[in-house]
C-alpha cells in the first residue's frame, strides 16, 4: 500500500503517457511482481519507500508453519555422524556434519576433531562408514572440512546464506543429538543474528570466545556440533556449535548457537585454495610436542610440559622457558604461538627464540611433527 501524499495523482486531466510514462509504469508492474513473487517465500520481507519522515512498507502474506518432518526427511540424508578417538587416553566423541560434495568433502565443528587421531563418518544416507582426514580448519571460527576415503555418489546438501536469514524465522537444527548415531530433529526460531558467547568444550573443559553466532530458541543438545541449521526450505543457513548451559536449560530458557553459513564457507573456501592464513589451517597439523601457558615476562609463551618423543622434547626444550619468537617473528601469547604454527607443516624445521627463568637466551632449531588438529 502506497501513502497518497507520496504519489502525483490527476484523474480530472488524463494526458497522454510518453515513452518515458510507459517505461517507469513497465518498471512499476515488474517490481509488483516480484514483490508478489519473492513475499510468498519470504526472501523480501520488506521494502520500504517514502520521502523524508513518510514512509511506506510492503509486506508480504504470511508463511505457512514450518513442515518439520518434510524438511527433515530432505535433510537427514545429507548429513553425517561424525565419530572421534584421541591416544592415548582412550577418549571418545562424537557430533555431525554436512556433506558438501558427493566425493566426501563434510562440513563440521572445529571442537569436534580437535585432538582427534582417528576420524568415522558415518553416512546417513548410504549406511556405510568412511575413514576420514581433515583438510583444514579455522579454530577462531570453529569450522573443519574433512574428506572422506573412498565416499563417492553421496547426497550433497544444499548451502544457503544466512544473509537471508531474519529475527523470527522458523528453524530446524538437525544432528546427532547424544551421539547415538541417529539424528534428531530440534525445532526453533531465530532469535538473534549476531550473538557472542563463551563455549566450554565439554570433552577436554576449555573454553572459547565466539562471535556472530545465530542464536535459536531451540534445546539443541551435545552431538548436535557440526550438524546443520536449516531454514524452511531445506538449505543450510548454519553450523550447529554450542548449546546454552544447564542453568539455562533448567529455568526453560535453552537456546543453540550456529556459525552462519556465509562464515562457515568463507573458510571452506580458503582451506580448498590451498594457501594457509594465521587463523586457517590447511593440510596435515605441524605440532612442538608442548602444553604452554600466557606469560607476562617476557612477554610469549610459557613451556609448562614437554611431551615425550614429541619435537620440544627431543630438541631439548626445558620447563619454564618462553618461547619469544619463531623464526623471527615475535611471540606474545600461547595465541600468537599458534598462529606462528598454523602456517607451518609436519618435517619444517623452525627457530625458537628462547628466554629461561633466569632471564638467559637462546635460539634453538626444532624439527615439527604431525600431530592431530589443534
Amino acid at each position: 500500500m502506497y501513502d497518497g501524499t507520496d504519489i502525483d495523482v490527476d484523474r480530472a486531466r488524463p494526458r497522454r503517457v510518453g515513452r518515458a510514462g510507459r517505461t517507469a509504469a513497465l518498471i512499476l508492474a515488474v517490481l509488483l511482481t516480484a514483490l508478489v513473487l519473492f513475499g510468498y517465500r519470504n526472501e523480501l520481507p520488506r521494502l520500504t519507500f517514502g520521502s523524508g519522515d513518510r514512509t511506506t512498507t510492503l509486506l508480504g502474506p504470511p508463511l505457512p508453519p514450518l513442515d518439520a518432518a518434510l524438511v527433515a526427511a530432505d535433510v537427514e540424508p545429507e548429513l553425517v555422524n561424525v565419530d572421534v578417538s584421541i591416544r592415548p587416553s582412550g577418549i571418545s566423541a562424537a557430533g555431525s556434519g554436512i556433506v558438501l560434495t558427493a566425493d566426501g568433502q563434510v562440513l563440521t565443528s572445529h571442537h569436534v576433531v580437535k585432538g582427534a587421531d582417528v576420524i568415522t563418518v558415518g553416512d546417513l544416507g548410504n549406511g556405510r562408514a568412511y575413514p576420514a582426514v581433515v583438510l583444514g580448519y579455522d579454530a577462531t571460527s570453529d569450522i573443519a572440512l574433512l574428506s572422506l576415503s573412498g565416499a563417492f555418489g553421496l547426497p550433497v546438501a544444499r548451502v544457503g546464506s544466512s544473509a537471508a536469514l531474519r529475527l523470527g524465522d522458523e528453524i530446524l537444527a538437525i544432528g546427532n543429538a547424544g551421539g547415538t548415531g541417529s539424528p534428531t530433529v530440534t525445532p526453533g526460531s531465530v532469535t538473534s543474528l549476531s550473538s557472542s558467547i563463551v563455549a566450554r568444550d565439554a570433552a577436554d573443559l576449555s573454553r572459547k570466545a565466539l562471535a556472530g553466532m545465530i542464536e535459536v530458541a531451540a534445546p539443541v543438545a551435545s552431538g548436535q556440533s557440526g550438524g546443520a541449521l536449516v531454514d524452511r526450505y531445506g538449505a543450510v543457513v548454519g553450523v550447529i556449535t554450542a548449546a546454552s548451559g544447564e542453568v539455562a536449560r533448567a529455568a526453560g530458557r535453552a537456546s543453540g548457537y550456529a556459525v552462519p553459513i556465509d562464515t562457515a564457507m568463507t573458510v571452506v573456501r580458503q582451506i580448498r585454495s590451498g594457501i594457509p592464513t594465521d587463523t586457517v589451517h590447511v593440510g596435515p597439523t605441524a605440532t612442538l610436542g608442548v602444553l604452554t601457558s600466557d606469560a607476562r615476562q617476557p612477554p610469549g609463551a610459557r613451556v609448562d610440559v614437554t611431551l615425550y618423543g614429541q619435537p620440544a622434547y627431543t630438541a631439548g626444550l626445558l620447563v619454564g622457558e618462553v618461547i619469544t619468537a619463531v623464526d623471527g617473528r615475535t611471540i606474545t601469547s600461547v595465541q600468537s604461538l599458534k598462529a606462528a604454527l598454523n602456517t607451518r607443516k609436519p618435517s619444517d624445521t623452525v627457530r625458537l627464540d628462547l628466554t629461561d627463568p633466569d632471564g638467559t637466551h637462546r635460539t634453538l632449531p626444532v624439527v615439527l611433527a604431525s600431530g592431530p588438529p589443534n
